[in-house]
C-alpha cells in the first residue's frame, strides 16, 4: 500500500474510468409470485500464478434477481480443480442458507428448496456423497 507498482495505478484508474462510465448501471429487481432461491459457484485452479491461490466466486438469486454476491481468493492451495470448485460450492451454499434464514426472518415462507449449479462433474458428485471429505 505505501508503495504500489505502476501496473496497480493503472488498474486502479481503469476501474475508476469504468465505474464513472457506467453510473447509471443499475440491478432491475422485478416482483415474482413463487419464489426460488439458486445460486452459480465458480472458482479457478491456482489462478495467480505467484502464489497458485484459487478464486472463488459466487452469485446468489432470488427468482431472477440477483441478491448476493462475492469474490476472493481462498486461504489455502488447492491440489485439484475439485477441491477449488468444491470450496466454491461450499461458500454458494452457506450464503444460501444465511439468505433463506434472513427471509424466513422477514416473513417471506414460500421459498422453495435452493439449487446450487457447479461446472465442475468432480465437485458435484462429492457433494451429493456425503461420506467423501477434504482434508
Amino acid at each position: 500500500m505505501h508503495k504500489p507498482p505502476d501496473v496497480h495505478w493503472q488498474d486502479t484508474k481503469s476501474v475508476l474510468r469504468y465505474l464513472r462510465g457506467t453510473n447509471f448501471h443499475g440491478l432491475l429487481l422485478q416482483p415474482q409470485r413463487s419464489l426460488s432461491l439458486h445460486a452459480y459457484s465458480d472458482a479457478d485452479w491456482a489462478g495467480d500464478p505467484s502464489t497458485c491461490v484459487s478464486t472463488t466466486g459466487y452469485l446468489v438469486f432470488l427468482d431472477s434477481n440477483p441478491i448476493s454476491w462475492q469474490v476472493t481468493k481462498q486461504k489455502a492451495v488447492a491440489r485439484s480443480s475439485t477441491e477449488t470448485e468444491y470450496r466454491a460450492s461450499v461458500a454458494a451454499a452457506s450464503e444460501m442458507v444465511w439468505v433463506r434464514n434472513v427471509l424466513q426472518k422477514l416473513g417471506v415462507s414460500s421459498v422453495r428448496s435452493p439449487a446450487l449449479f457447479c461446472d465442475n462433474i468432480g465437485a458435484t458428485y462429492l457433494s451429493l456423497n456425503p461420506a467423501y471429505t477434504l482434508e
